[in-house]
């Protein structure tokens, strides 16, 4: 293998497909990257045998080829090389030289045949969705992704696949998010998407108008997005009956400004730490009140909200309800209550672009 690239492709391309790389494994190559060279292409994989990501970037191929190199030492050394071109090559000792302007390596190639071979996922092609739409869908909802692996459908999340809509789902008993967007799919089929998989498809996603094309089966999730595909294993079980938890009616119904909201939130959070998690206790009549006491001492702050209904109190997680609020990302939400023991709705002031649920907290001495 003998190829010359330019040094900020390579860059890039390793830095995006070193996220499937396995920081520790019992299989050496797996540790490493494939580096593939045909054509006028160099191909770059990263895989942990639960995800994988794949790049291919123009190179200069004199002599076709492939082998796995160290991907935190080949990541290093490209980072640290001169602008410019690059060259990689394995040498007569089969190890890899990769030169940079005057700076040299000699480094251990690794056999391609030791690397797995990527399972044949036989996913068709779902739909097609803009990255900005993808994007917006997935940073609303990722927050409420269980970490509990008692419950492993509930750590990943939920793609809803319907002919006409796309609904994305994240829950962990406590809190819930739910964004649906319009789309055209070929197909309806419900899959559960790991959180780790749809972090990195987050990050690797292009410009906003760039279309993702996403292919699924039972068992895999294909993301295609612009010079990456991500191949991923899908999460078995069950997915709660998310739409049998969301109240229909509301007692008490309160308009407000997220900001507002937030930065009392936030310096009532000021005396909670994690020793001392006492739950915030937010009245709702005519204003806003907020209060919180713990060992450290005792805060009350207010502001004003639109407020209609019954005036109720109700105790919060201020953990959860902040990232509901900052996850938000509109200047005012609607709140939907029904008494302190009910599961509070957030939702954009106009519309549904998305709905939030957040547990309350009962109090020790009710």
């Amino acid at each position: 293998m003998n190829i010359i690239c330019d040094k900020s492709l390579l860059s890039a391309a390793i830095d995006g497909v070193s996220k499937a790389v396995s920081p520790r494994s019992p299989i050496p190559a797996l540790e490493g990257i494939l580096l593939k060279a045909e054509g006028f292409q160099l191909t770059l994989t990263g895989y942990d045998l639960e995800m994988s990501i794949t790049t291919t970037i123009e190179a200069n191929v004199r002599q076709s080829g492939e082998m796995v190199l160290s991907a935190k030492l080949l990541g290093d050394m490209v980072r640290r090389l001169p602008s410019g071109e690059i060259t990689i090559c394995t040498n007569e000792s089969g190890n890899a030289t990769i030169k940079g302007g005057v700076a040299e390596f000699d480094i251990l190639a690794m056999s391609s045949s030791d690397y797995p071979e990527l399972p044949n996922h036989g996913a068709d092609h779902t739909l097609t969705i803009q990255a900005g739409v993808l994007r917006d869908m997935i940073e609303k909802t990722l927050y409420a992704v269980s970490r509990d692996d008692k419950k492993p459908a509930h750590t990943g999340e939920l793609f809803a696949i319907e002919p006409d809509r796309l609904t994305v789902v994240a829950l962990d008993g406590y809190r819930l998010a739910i964004v649906e967007r319009p789309v055209r799919a070929e197909k309806s089929i419900r899959i559960i998407v790991p959180e780790k998989t749809l972090t990195e498809v987050n990050k690797l996603l292009g410009e906003e108008d760039q279309e993702v094309r996403i292919s699924a089966n039972r068992r895999f999730v294909v993301f295609h997005a612009g010079s990456y595909t991500i191949l991923s294993r899908l999460i078995e079980g069950e997915f709660l009956n998310y739409a049998s938890v969301i109240p229909s009616t509301s007692k008490t119904q309160v308009v407000l400004e997220t900001r507002d909201f937030i930065e009392t939130i936030e310096r009532a959070s000021l005396i909670i730490t994690e020793r001392l998690k006492n739950p915030l206790r937010i009245l709702f009549d005519q204003k806003v009140t907020v209060r919180c006491q713990t060992s450290l001492g005792k805060v009350v702050d207010e502001f004003a909200a639109e407020i209609q209904g019954e005036p109720v109190e109700i105790g919060f997680n201020n953990r959860y309800l902040l990232e509901a609020l900052r996850n938000a990302r509109c200047e005012k939400v609607r709140m939907e209550l029904n008494g302190p023991l009910s599961p509070v709705k957030i939702l954009p002031a106009e519309g549904e672009d998305f709905i939030y649920l957040v547990l309350p907290v009962r109090f020790k001495n009710d």
